[in-house]
């Protein structure tokens, strides 16, 4: 079995800053070049019922297809709709029998222990968007960061570059000692100093 990771803290500090989001910085720009914040917001909705259903090993649309991006699907109860689907996200991963075996996540057959960590990851990258996007602080719990620093520096490796597309951007030069957020940030191809403004 793979060793389990608790996505709560990351799904619950997610949630914290989509509850602070207002609707009028959904237009605002974000790390992820061409998407707008709303659209990041929607991508995270997909995602958490898509990596959800991935735990649950239920094979149906959600997990066929990549997540994608558009903030026109948001509607008006948003933010208590995707607090619920963050919820529901980190307690199907709470099941020991979600990390193990093979499942499907964004039309990708994958071990389940490779899609609680992707899950996790993009908490933690996502998570860092929406909070640079709309100016909020950012903090992320240790276990989360370091696993998420785990999986980033894997992809970051010589012969990954195939891998990389279209989940992250080039790599980004940081000190070695820099603090490990921003070490994670750049290795997902994003500059730890982006601003919106």
């Amino acid at each position: 079995m793979n060793a389990m990771l608790d996505l709560g803290p990351a799904a619950r500090r997610m949630t914290d800053l989509l509850e602070r989001i207002t609707d009028d910085q959904l237009g605002a720009p974000t790390p992820c070049e061409g998407y707008s914040l709303g659209d990041l917001i929607d991508h995270v909705s997909g995602l958490s019922r898509a990596f959800t259903d991935a735990a649950l090993k239920d094979l149906g649309p959600a997990s066929s297809q990549a997540p994608s991006w558009d903030a026109a699907r948001l509607g008006e109860n948003w933010r208590a709709r995707i607090a619920g689907q963050l919820s529901g996200l980190a307690e199907a991963w709470r099941d020991p029998q979600a990390w193990e075996g093979m499942t499907r996540a964004g039309g990708v057959e994958l071990p389940g222990g490779l899609a609680g960590t992707i899950a996790l990851n993009e908490l933690v990258i996502h998570g860092w968007d929406v909070a640079r996007s709309s100016g909020l602080p950012y903090d992320c719990d240790p276990q989360a960061l370091d696993a998420s620093m785990e999986f980033v520096s894997l992809m970051a490796g010589p012969g990954e570059e195939a891998g990389r597309e279209g989940l992250f951007g080039p790599v980004v030069d940081v000190p070695a000692d820099a603090p490990l957020l921003d070490r994670v940030i750049c290795l997902s191809g994003r500059n730890p100093a982006w601003t919106s403004t």
